[in-house]
């Protein structure tokens, strides 16, 4: 089989030029900035009209969850897949708080497994590290394991690894990269303590990032940063929400880092104000903060402080979201509409499409040291999106794929549409819907 994607504006390493891409299987064969040559032999082609389209290389999401086992009711790594794809997102990368927790190697292929079968993006799994799982998180494969879990404050699942000695033992000895949410349980339950005296079981959403404080967020994240420092090891902290963590982080290409950080869609679209109509739809452990705060991400993101931008897709169901705050679970959907969230940014002129590519496609894919992904290069595995720069659409009910039905940005008015994407050479999603057949691959790493 053998694709021309003919006439796009290609986005790629920085660069925004009109050309054409050749896919033969599950690769790309040959890119053709301006001109198709005059002898390149057409038939037998199937040739896509990209004129007027933006071609970017597929989004690679750090962060998901989607659910299985266990919560199936709220999510399938089937229906979050495909929504992904829908999204332009044709690799994630999937989270351990399960049900079971993905705490052993047999536990971590199953879910493997299930992705192979299921799954029309590609796929990788971390693996999940608790105060007694050491033998276990030791037998982890750096060639086909994304990383380790570490969650450094307690969130969904109550993964919460809170023993010193074990933490060290995991920077020590890991023998890939570590991931850590980062929040202090005590600073955490300190300030729920104080809240509920005032409020008593009605606290209010909005205090959720007093709860969640930035101070819970600093004690946490610096002391991951303090143990990769004395062990060297590679660390990634997820998900980070305040200008003061900042500071802990420095500029520079992810390729030359051993300590590198993540942004969530959900932090540099809204702040603390939104509280007001959103309520407990943008609840995120970590906590959405203030308009200060999502200023300092933003600044930290464009000076390549931060590296990548993820989802933390986490997908509860409506009736659990309308419940009080306290029984209220944190998380929401969002990896069919990330890319075009950030998109929607450039329009408006606060990041540039190439940063968009940059931080959703290529920095993933180095960070992660993953095998011919993340970039629009010949012989590299031909995961590609389409896009439509203008075609306005907006986010309702009936076009969204979330098995949980909804989404923080319902109503919300995109001026960028995915019309296209395409996973390892084959067309995944049309515009339209998923083509239901398409597999995605197990990410593969590059070890030293």
């Amino acid at each position: 089989m053998k694709r021309l994607i003919k006439d796009a504006t290609i986005i790629n390493e920085g660069l925004k030029f009109k050309g054409s891409v050749l896919i033969s299987q599950d690769k790309i064969e040959n890119i053709f900035p301006h001109k198709i040559p005059e002898n390149l032999d057409l038939n037998g082609l199937e040739i896509v009209d990209a004129s007027g389209l933006f071609l970017i290389p597929g989004v690679i999401d750090d962060q998901v969850h989607f659910r299985e086992p266990g919560l199936t009711y709220k999510g399938e790594i089937a229906t979050e897949s495909r929504a992904a794809v829908a999204g332009g997102v044709t690799t994630f990368m999937e989270m351990p708080n399960t049900k079971p927790q993905t705490v052993t190697q047999e536990l971590l292929q199953e879910k493997y497994q299930r992705a192979a079968r299921v799954s029309p993006a590609n796929f990788s799994f971390y693996m999940g590290a608790t105060n007694d799982n050491m033998d276990e998180v030791l037998k982890t494969d750096p060639s086909k394991v994304c990383g380790i879990k570490i969650f450094m404050g307690s969130s969904t699942g109550n993964m919460l690894v809170d023993d010193e000695k074990t933490l060290s033992e995991i920077f020590k000895n890991a023998p890939t990269l570590i991931a850590t949410h980062c929040e202090d349980e005590k600073t955490i339950q300190e300030n729920t303590k104080i809240a509920r005296e005032r409020y008593g079981e009605n606290v209010p959403v909005s205090r959720h990032c007093h709860i969640r404080s930035v101070e819970a967020c600093y004690k946490s994240s610096s002391k991951a940063v303090e143990l990769a420092s004395k062990y060297n090891t590679r660390l990634h902290v997820l998900h980070l929400s305040s200008g003061k963590e900042m500071e802990l982080f420095s500029p520079g290409k992810v390729k030359d880092k051993h300590i590198t950080a993540e942004v969530c869609v959900h932090h540099l679209w809204f702040d603390d104000r939104d509280y007001i109509t959103k309520g407990n739809l943008i609840k995120w452990n970590p906590a959405v903060k203030t308009m200060k705060d999502k200023e300092a991400l933003w600044e930290a993101l464009l000076s390549d402080k931060i590296d990548v931008i993820a989802t933390d897709h986490a997908p509860h169901t409506l009736e659990e979201k309308n419940n009080t705050y306290f029984n209220a679970p944190s998380g929401g959907p969002l990896v069919q509409h990330s890319l075009v969230a950030m998109l929607e940014m450039s329009r408006k002129g606060v990041i540039s499409v190439e940063k968009v590519v940059q931080k959703m496609c290529h920095a993933p894919a180095d960070l992660f040291r993953i095998d011919r992904r993340g970039y629009i290069r010949e012989g590299y595995y031909a995961d590609l999106v389409l896009i439509d720069p203008n075609r306005s659409w907006v986010v309702s009910p009936e076009n969204i794929l979330y098995k949980c039905g909804w989404s923080p940005f319902e109503g919300e008015e995109f001026s960028h549409r995915v019309v296209s994407t395409f996973v390892n050479g084959e067309l995944a999603y049309d515009g339209k819907k998923i083509v239901s057949d398409v597999k995605g691959k197990q990410a593969e790493f590059i070890l030293d």
